[in-house]
């Protein structure tokens, strides 16, 4: 699960988006800070940016601590059990990680899709088609976060030519299904990881035990 020199591109992507977003609202917030505090002035959108850039954290966050198998869990009955079990158990919880991560997908996807001028799916609980009448929501924008010129293309494609005076709602909204495909891409790979016996659990395994044991190591060495 970790990522080795030579491994694609695909192995590093919520580090270096992770990295982005830290070092952006870091930059930004400083800025707001000098600009109140040093000009009596404020960058009156970058709360909002900051508020979604946090959210792109959380949710870009699930899918790297699968990957890094970080995240919190009992495995009591893991531990408990001889290795085949183990490896029975952990493909049980992983399938059952996969299912829900593939409901979040369908959710997240038919939250955001008219936002950009796209169907949803159809169906409760697993997509059974798209719809076929919708209402086109690519006119949505946010508060406070201008447009810049750059992005001026979005106007003919997602709002009839229309001048947005705000960035559209379906850029920061654009996190839900691409971070839930790849929670849900994760998944996949930590449940091939423990089909080929490579691992047996997908949450953090003792890390406070493994610490201890290193402190009672290094005291040990200072007697």
């Amino acid at each position: 699960m970790h990522a080795k020199p030579g491994q694609n591109w695909v192995d590093h992507i919520e580090e270096t988006l992770i990295a982005a977003l830290l070092g952006l609202m870091t930059l930004i917030t400083f800025a707001n800070v000098v600009a109140r505090y040093g000009f009596n002035s404020n960058i009156l959108w970058a709360l909002e940016l900051t508020v979604f850039m946090f959210a792109w954290l959380v949710l870009l966050g699930a899918s790297y601590a699968v990957k890094k198998s970080a995240h919190l869990g009992v495995d009591l009955l893991v531990e408990l059990s001889a290795p085949p079990v183990r490896k029975t158990l952990g493909m049980i919880s992983a399938t059952a990680c996969i299912v829900f991560t593939f409901l979040l997908l369908k959710g997240s996807w038919d939250y955001w899709a008219n936002f950009a001028n796209l169907p949803a799916t159809e169906g409760r609980w697993f997509p059974l088609g798209f719809e076929e009448k919708f209402r086109e929501k690519g006119w949505y924008e946010v508060n406070d976060i201008p447009l810049p010129e750059v992005l001026r293309w979005l106007e003919g494609a997602f709002n009839e030519g229309e001048e947005y005076e705000k960035i559209p709602r379906l850029i920061p909204y654009a996190v839900l299904p691409f971070s839930m495909t790849l929670l849900l891409f994760r998944f996949l790979q930590a449940a091939w990881a423990m089909w080929n016996g490579n691992m047996d659990r997908i949450v953090a395994s003792h890390e406070v035990e493994d610490e201890i044991a290193e402190v009672r190591e290094q005291a040990g060495e200072h007697n």
